[in-house]
Order: C-alpha cells, then sequence, then structure tokens
C-alpha cells in the first residue's frame, strides 16, 4: 500500500514501522478502532441530532498517520462495520444513523484528503498540520451537512449552526493537539 520510495524515504509517520501487508492490515484495523474507540466519548448536545464526539480527531490523525489508501481503507472498514452490525458509532450506534450518516462517509474523504496531504509533508510543521487538519474538517462538513440537511429536514443556516458551527470551538482544539503532536512525533523520529 506505500509507495516503493517509502523504504528510502516514508511518507507518513506509520512507513517508520518495518513490514509488508501484515503492517498494513493491522494499521488499517488499528485505525478503525481508534476511531471508533474515540466515538465513544460521545456528548449530546441538546437540540441537535449532531453529537460532540472524539471521531474527528482520530479520524484526522489516521489520515495523517496511515497515508491516504491505508486510511482510506480504515475509514471504510470503520463505516462499513459499523453499518454492518459492530456498535461503534457515536452514543454506541451502529446501522444507517440518520442525520449523521452524512458525517461517517465524510470521514473517508478526510482519511483520503489529509492522508494524501501528510504524504506530502502537511504534517511536518505546525502551520502545514493546520493547514491539513482545517482542510480534513472541511471535507467532512462537506458530506455531513447534505444529508444533516435532508433528513433532518434543516434550511441551510440552522444545518450551519447546528452541524458545524457549534463544533468551531472543540475543532479548533482538536486541531491544536494535532498540530502540536504530529510534528513533534516526526522530531522525534528523525533522532
Amino acid at each position: 500500500m506505500a509507495n516503493a520510495s517509502s523504504a528510502a524515504r516514508p511518507a507518513v509517520l506509520s512507513d517508520l514501522i518495518p513490514g509488508t501487508w501484515v503492517r498494513d492490515v493491522a494499521l488499517v484495523a488499528g485505525g478503525a478502532a481508534l476511531t471508533g474507540l474515540a466515538a465513544q466519548l460521545s456528548f449530546p448536545i441538546p437540540g441537535s441530532p449532531v453529537p460532540f464526539t472524539g471521531q474527528t480527531f482520530a479520524v484526522l490523525l489516521v489520515g495523517a498517520a496511515l497515508g491516504m489508501n491505508r486510511a482510506a481503507l480504515s475509514m471504510a472498514v470503520y463505516v462499513l462495520a459499523g453499518v454492518a452490525g459492530v456498535p461503534w458509532f457515536a452514543e454506541g450506534t451502529s446501522g444507517f444513523v440518520g442525520a449523521t450518516f452524512g458525517y461517517l462517509l465524510g470521514f473517508v474523504a478526510a482519511g483520503i484528503l489529509v492522508g494524501r496531504l501528510a504524504e506530502r509533508g502537511g504534517d511536518r510543521t505546525v502551520a502545514r498540520t493546520v493547514g491539513t487538519m482545517v482542510l480534513g474538517n472541511l471535507a467532512i462538513y462537506a458530506f455531513g451537512l447534505p444529508v444533516l440537511i435532508a433528513v433532518a429536514r434543516m434550511d441551510l443556516g440552522t444545518a450551519l449552526v447546528t452541524g458545524a458551527g457549534q463544533f468551531v470551538v472543540t475543532d479548533a482544539i482538536k486541531i491544536a493537539v494535532a498540530a502540536g503532536l504530529l510534528p513533534a512525533a516526526w522530531k522525534l523520529a528523525r533522532r
């Protein structure tokens, strides 16, 4: 799954772990499990079908750490297993979760985008990491908001506030943590 040149110069942090396809399978499964675990950090928001969760933080970290292909597979496994009945969506739910299902689809898109940007060095400095994570969050909202509007029958303004606006502060905190962790991990890896 990693490109041939990853042996000479790692594209993403997980390329530093020796191995082949067994490593890749473990990383994909681990990324899905981390996202499922982070989804259990869930707090309902009064008046909103969208809870605050740790999922987006996990999705962005998985994307940056695994790279585009492994992150996309990891998020696809997460979504497909949850649809099939694994109770690891927010609040221990599974199946097609209605108004929030678009966000889950956005996780796959964010994994692809953040993973690709990380492969190009988008997680090596604080500024680049912030940009990468902001774009990843926007990808999640690009899928989440249209489904929220359709399923919850909200107008655009209400959906923007309910499905995105009230998460600005928590998203900023998650991005700040990632912007500290990822460049620091690269510095440690270079030692």
